[in-house]
């Protein structure tokens, strides 16, 4: 990615501080959504990234996960797994529970979404601390598919999300060093 195409992206995210909670700086992506160019930019470099690794589906969490995780499924033209809140999936579900730097959460699949040795890249909007991408990961491998790579628009590298990572490929198109 080049320095100008970086810097289209980091314009169009902005911070607003103590969201959730006092302490936290969150980074919001609306006006990178806003911008139809920044959107467009945002995607295709995620799949310039993605498409190499032959994938069968992306898989992305609720909610933000899902804007940039459905377009960059059709951009590769794979299918979507959307990974929900608990009791948010008509069907039969498999769940894993993470912890997020301001709480615990859990994600639900459909437990029929993935078949074993599905190629599957793990895509959220942002990497902070990891534990809800180890709760990707931990339901894309009990349903017996392999991680090809994990793509993020952003990752907060202080937050050492990329640890509870180790083994996989990630990506981020941009990263942050503090808050």
């Amino acid at each position: 990615m080049s320095a100008e195409e970086q810097r289209a992206l980091r314009d169009h995210i902005r911070d607003i501080p103590d969201f959730p909670k006092p302490g936290i700086v969150f980074k919001d992506i609306t006006p990178l959504l806003l911008d139809p160019a920044s959107l467009d930019l945002a995607v295709r470099l995620l799949a310039e990234w993605a498409r190499p690794r032959e994938i069968d589906y992306v898989l992305a969490a609720e909610a933000r996960g899902f804007i940039l995780g459905a377009a960059l499924a059709r951009e590769l033209g794979v299918g979507f797994v959307p990974a929900r809140k608990p009791g948010k999936l008509p069907h039969d579900t498999v769940s894993a529970e993470y912890i997020l730097e301001y709480g615990v959460d859990a994600l639900e699949m459909h437990a029929d979404a993935l078949a074993d040795g599905a190629r599957v890249l793990l895509h959220d909007d942002l990497l902070a601390t990891g534990g809800t991408a180890r709760a990707l990961a931990e339901l894309i491998e009990a349903a017996g598919a392999e991680i090809v790579g994990c793509a993020f628009l952003v990752e907060l590298t202080f937050l050492g999300g990329r640890e509870r990572l180790a083994g996989y490929d990630v990506h981020a198109l941009l990263s942050y060093d503090g808050e």
